[in-house]
């Protein structure tokens, strides 16, 4: 892939705000949709396209001067807001429970998937160098941090239910001598696979039923079509890694949260979305690191029961 930038100008034409407003009309479509058949979501759709005009405009104009100065602080500024802001969105508005030292478990597990797979993502595969060039390496990371957001929601929604409205399953199986992970390893299991399932069902129909945006994006910027192509393969495969990274980290930080080191499953420590979001619990960075230590050490610790007791169990 060449260097420098793959979305020069190829003689595209020009859009003004009377574009914007033009495709607007769509969303009033379905806004007399709504109200035709009583759906009750026309004054969503209209604050949802509104802030979508107003997040974009405010993001152009910032990434604009970005991309002109060539700055690494500033691109790796952009970066943590970036996965900030997922972290946030991701805790106070999609989750509908929450565990404790939630906040930074998933500020952890953002970070730690999208920097690393972002990095030798442009670097070895699209070989840009530097790797950290504004207007690829920023445009990635805001691709990885979307599509990360979704796999952990789903682990850690379906984490937290199971532990809330079944928990005494997993009681059992700690009361007959299992250790946490092995008590857990079923629930993590089916979180896993079902926050990886979205991007498994994504690289299966591209190119066949849908042209991804990446690819539409690429090719409107005047890259020829296999370039474009090579370029949505490398984005796919680098969002698949991202996404199973950061699930892996958040289903278990909310296990051992969750279980703690002498295997007593904590409920106390979940609570429903919408209750003291801003309490210091939620957000404590050290405490969380304590609790995850505390985890990782307990996976060692042996509870009571015979070995045999605890293979009949977990067979």
């Amino acid at each position: 892939m060449p260097h420098g930038n793959i979305f020069e100008d190829s003689g595209q034409p020009t859009l003004t705000w009377a574009n914007v407003g033009i495709a607007l009309a769509f969303i009033l479509l379905d806004v007399g949709i709504s109200t035709v058949f009583r759906l009750g979501v026309g004054i969503s759709l209209l604050i949802a396209a509104l802030r979508c005009i107003g997040q974009l405009g405010v993001v152009a104009t910032i990434l604009q001067q970005v991309f002109e100065n060539k700055n690494p602080w500033a691109v790796a500024f952009i970066s943590f807001v970036l996965n900030f802001l997922g972290t946030f969105e991701t805790v106070i508005n999609k989750s509908p429970r929450r565990f404790r030292y939630m906040f930074p478990a998933v500020l952890i597990a953002m970070l730690g998937s999208t920097i690393p797979i972002s990095i030798l993502g442009s670097k070895f595969a699209m070989s840009v160098e530097p790797f950290w060039t504004p207007i690829q390496y920023i445009p990635i990371v805001g691709m990885l941090c979307g599509a990360t957001v979704s796999g952990v929601v789903v682990a850690v929604s379906y984490i937290l239910k199971e532990f809330k409205e079944n928990k005494d399953k997993i009681e059992i199986y700690l009361a007959f001598g299992a250790t946490r992970v092995e008590a857990c390893r079923p629930l993590a299991v089916q979180a896993l696979k079902l926050a990886l399932t979205p991007p498994i069902n994504s690289m299966s129909v591209l190119g066949i039923i849908a042209i991804p945006g990446m690819m539409t994006g690429a090719i409107l910027g005047g890259s020829s079509v296999q370039q474009a192509a090579k370029l949505q393969m490398i984005i796919m495969f680098m969002i698949t890694a991202s996404t199973t990274l950061a699930s892996v980290f958040i289903t278990f930080a909310a296990i051992f949260v969750i279980v703690d080191h002498e295997h007593r499953v904590r409920p106390d420590r979940i609570e429903e979305n919408g209750k003291q979001w801003f309490a210091i619990q939620q957000w404590d960075l050290k405490k969380f690191i304590g609790w995850f230590r505390n985890g990782v050490r307990g996976r060692t610790d042996k509870p009571n029961g015979s070995h045999s007791e605890r293979e009949v169990l977990i067979a």
